[in-house]
Parts: structure tokens; C-alpha cells; sequence
């Protein structure tokens, strides 16, 4: 009689033993954290040793006043009398905005110096007070430079600039703006916004009003400062032609945000192009300085001699 010889069962090749199961467990958490560890060292290095793209830096940091706070107003130079009339000028660019260049020429270096020598001229015959929005290298937005001659109650805001083409050198001489027509009818409509209800109008408080009023109040003021800073312009040129050089049409009108003050008398000077190397010399020759100090200085005390002021 034949004996039957029953061998175990063997397990299925895919079922492992708990002990095995738990190795081939930790051998993949340690493959996870390995291919971890090398992403975060390739982060950490790419960070300290990275290289910056185009020319850029990796990083800018920018240090910005705390939210809502109050904005540090320039000091007032001249006469101890408030009733004195007082210009604000503002040297265009600054800090990390270099503006337009020529080789090592900057704008914003350019544009300081013709504004401490347009001041000087000032004190030096007194009579006018003077407020700089900037007197250093600093970084200045757009809004804030309207924003000083407006807290100061400024009689007029004049900002200085220097032009660049790129059509090779050839554009040359001065450029005197005022506020264009499209510039004006929008900072009536954004002032007369319920948002913007805390700013007043000279020394009416738009809160005070209804939005239609507001709007009316913005735009006969608008309309009176307007007046006033193309007459500023015009004197300018009076002034400096004949000793300055200007271009075609010297007296033009865009929408600049430096110029969007409802109530302060605003004018933007281009003094020449940066790009053109006799304008550049011009400006930096001390002579042809001084006669842009001149010619700016004369033109403002005309200005404030029209408003009556003193």
C-alpha cells in the first residue's frame, strides 16, 4: 500500500515575514529623507552661492516706512516768516533709482546739484523760503515729492530732470511741462472718490462735501493751478532764452505724477539731455550752471512778484 508523504505548504513569494517587511520599510524612509537631504542643500546652496540672473541682484530689499506712517517734511530754509512764499524743489530720481546716465553722469547726481544751486541763488537774495524735497541720495516715490509741497502748503513745486533719447545724441536742449489737460480731468475724478475724502482743497474739506461738489471744487482748483504753472513755465523760458539752449517747442504738457497737485502751482524742467554730450556739458560746467540757478531764480521771484505774495 502506498504511503502518501504530505510536504507544507511553501508561502507565496510576495508575502515576507514581518521582520523582512519592516527592513525593506526602513530602507525606503531612508531613501525619502536622502533624496530630501540633497533638495535642501541644493536650496541652501543655490541661495548663498547662486548666481543673479541678467545682471540683476538675486535680492532687493527695500526698506519701507511702517504702513501709515507719518512722512519726515524736508526743512524750510529762508526768512523766519511763514508769509514769505515758499518753493519746493524736487531733484528728480535718487537712491536706487539712478535715472538716465552718460559714462559715470547720473541723473539723480546731476538733478541734486542744479537744485542746491537754484537754492543757493535763492537764500543768497532772501526773500523766499526754500524746501528741498531731497538734499542727499535718497529714494523718493512719485507721490511723496507732490505730498512735501502740499503738507508744507508750498506756493509752488518745481522738479528737476535731465532727458535721454536714444536716437544717438542728436536731441539737445530744454524742455519745460506742465500738466496736460488728461492729466488734470483725472486727479479730478480720483480725488473726488469717497476714499480720498480726507484731502482738502484749498483749505476746504472734501469730506465736508458731496461727490458732485467735490468734484467741481477739484477741478476749479485744478483749473486755477493749472493757469498758474503755465505761467510759471513761461517765465522760465522767458528768463533763460538766449542764455540756455531749448528745443523746438520748449513748452509742452504731459501727465506727470509730480505735476497731479490739485493746489500747488507745479512745473517739471528738463534740463537738458543727458544723452547729448554738449547738454551734459553744459550742465556741468560750473558756469553753465550757475546760469541755470540765475535764470531758474529770476523766473520764480517774477512768478511770486505776479501772485502778489510779497
Amino acid at each position: 500500500m502506498w504511503s502518501v508523504c504530505r510536504r507544507p505548504l511553501r508561502q507565496p513569494a510576495t508575502q515576507l515575514k514581518p521582520e523582512a517587511a519592516m527592513r525593506r520599510s526602513y530602507q525606503i524612509l531612508l531613501v525619502l529623507l536622502g533624496i530630501v537631504a540633497v533638495l535642501a542643500a541644493l536650496v541652501a546652496a543655490n541661495r548663498k552661492f547662486g548666481v543673479p540672473a541678467r545682471g540683476q541682484d538675486y535680492v532687493l530689499r527695500l526698506a519701507l516706512p511702517p504702513a501709515g506712517a507719518a512722512m519726515d517734511l524736508p526743512q524750510v530754509e529762508g526768512p523766519p516768516d511763514a508769509s514769505r512764499p515758499l518753493v519746493v524743489i524736487d531733484a528728480g530720481h535718487g537712491g536706487h533709482d539712478p535715472g538716465a546716465s552718460a559714462g559715470e553722469i547720473q541723473e539723480k547726481a546731476l538733478t541734486l546739484a542744479l537744485a542746491l544751486a537754484v537754492r543757493d541763488e535763492l537764500l543768497q537774495a532772501g526773500g523766499i523760503r526754500v524746501a528741498l524735497t531731497r538734499s542727499d541720495d535718497r529714494y523718493l516715490l512719485l507721490a511723496e515729492r507732490s505730498g512735501i509741497a502740499r503738507r508744507l502748503k508750498a506756493d509752488l513745486l518745481l522738479s528737476i530732470h535731465a532727458d535721454s533719447t536714444e536716437e544717438g545724441g542728436e536731441a539737445s536742449g530744454a524742455t519745460v511741462y506742465t500738466l496736460s489737460e488728461q492729466g488734470s480731468s483725472e486727479t479730478a475724478r480720483r480725488m473726488a472718490e469717497r476714499e480720498n475724502r480726507s484731502d482738502s482743497i484749498n483749505g476746504i474739506a472734501l469730506e465736508d462735501t458731496s461727490d458732485a461738489v467735490s468734484a467741481i471744487l477739484v477741478d476749479l482748483s485744478q483749473r486755477e493751478t493749472q493757469a498758474r504753472s503755465k505761467e510759471m513755465a513761461w517765465l522760465i523760458l522767458r528768463e533763460a532764452r538766449g542764455r540756455m539752449r531749448f528745443r523746438p517747442i520748449p513748452l509742452q504738457s504731459a501727465a506727470f505724477i509730480v505735476l497731479k497737485s490739485p493746489d500747488v502751482p507745479s512745473v517739471l524742467y528738463e534740463t537738458g539731455y543727458i544723452s547729448n554730450a554738449g547738454d551734459v556739458a553744459r550742465l556741468v560746467d560750473p558756469d553753465g550752471r550757475r546760469i541755470f540757478a540765475e535764470a531758474t531764480a529770476r523766473a520764480i521771484r517774477a512768478f511770486f512778484a505776479r501772485q502778489l505774495r510779497y
